[in-house]
């Protein structure tokens, strides 16, 4: 029998990068065309009581880091989504696997949860300032609500799509409630639990600036409401920016937690 060789290719660094490099080119390219059609177009056809212009924003990012404003209110909102998504995340998996490991305690609750998932979030707010007042445990607690039922569903789901199977082969063997949980039910339902929080990441951001636009004195989101109060349409502009910048590394952590969730996915099911 001839033995089969593998030869190595040897593929050049455009060949491997080529297409990203393009890609994040061609974005750029486009970011930078909008941005000179603004600042030209900006006080010729529109208003810039209304639109600001770049070098505006420019100038009022430039302001605040000086003096200090940009730092210490971006990191309010940051330590808000961060704090907010563990709390939610971790409530929300632990409550996920317990109810849905015990499916007549999940039937009778469901509904009642999927009504208070229904609520919009942003009516929470008023409840939450009289419990905890305008403080972070507000913003904190409102990021983690909205959180909360997105990891919840997601990783009740997969303890409930768990293969019986599976489960009746461990107990053929011996295996108790205890080898069930660790080696069938969590593994197979790992997927679902990424994908919860997955899907949760930017929905901390948008929990934590909610509260913030409602009711604070610190942070992002106050000081959306404050330039706006002022009629500073570049200090809207520029703290939007510095959201988009958040949101955008929100995006690449979700992308490690999405090829994390793929390596659990079982062969042959992406089609």
């Amino acid at each position: 029998m001839t033995a089969v060789q593998t030869v190595a290719l040897d593929r050049s660094w455009w060949s491997r990068h080529g297409g990203t490099v393009t890609v994040w080119s061609v974005r750029a390219a486009l970011v930078v065309a909008l941005l000179v059609v603004w600042e030209l177009t900006a006080d010729r056809w529109f208003d810039i009581t209304f639109t600001s212009r770049p070098s505006d924003i420019w100038t009022r990012l430039a302001e605040w880091q000086q003096d200090g404003t940009l730092w210490s209110n971006t990191w309010i909102t940051v330590q808000e989504i961060v704090y907010g998504f563990v709390v939610g995340a971790v409530a929300g998996a632990l409550t996920g696997f317990l109810l849905a490991s015990a499916p007549a305690v999940y039937r009778v609750l469901d509904p009642f949860i999927m009504a208070l998932y229904a609520i919009p979030k942003v009516a929470l707010a008023p409840l939450f300032i009289v419990w905890f007042g305008i403080g972070m445990n507000m913003k904190v607690l409102l990021a983690g609500a909205t959180v909360f039922f997105l990891v919840f569903l997601n990783t009740a789901a997969g303890v409930r799509e768990v293969d019986r199977g599976l489960i009746d082969a461990v107990r053929l063997m011996g295996g108790g409630r205890r080898e069930i949980m660790v080696k069938v039910v969590v593994p197979s339902s790992m997927t679902g639990l990424l994908t919860g929080l997955k899907v949760a990441v930017p929905y901390a951001l948008i929990g934590a600036v909610i509260g913030e636009l409602v009711a604070s004195n610190r942070g992002l989101g106050y000081l959306i409401n404050d330039a706006a109060a002022q009629f500073d349409t570049a200090g809207v502009f520029a703290t939007l920016a510095v959201l988009s910048v958040i949101a955008a590394l929100l995006n690449l952590f979700v992308g490690l937690l999405d090829r994390r969730a793929g390596r659990w996915k079982p062969m042959g099911t992406d089609r």
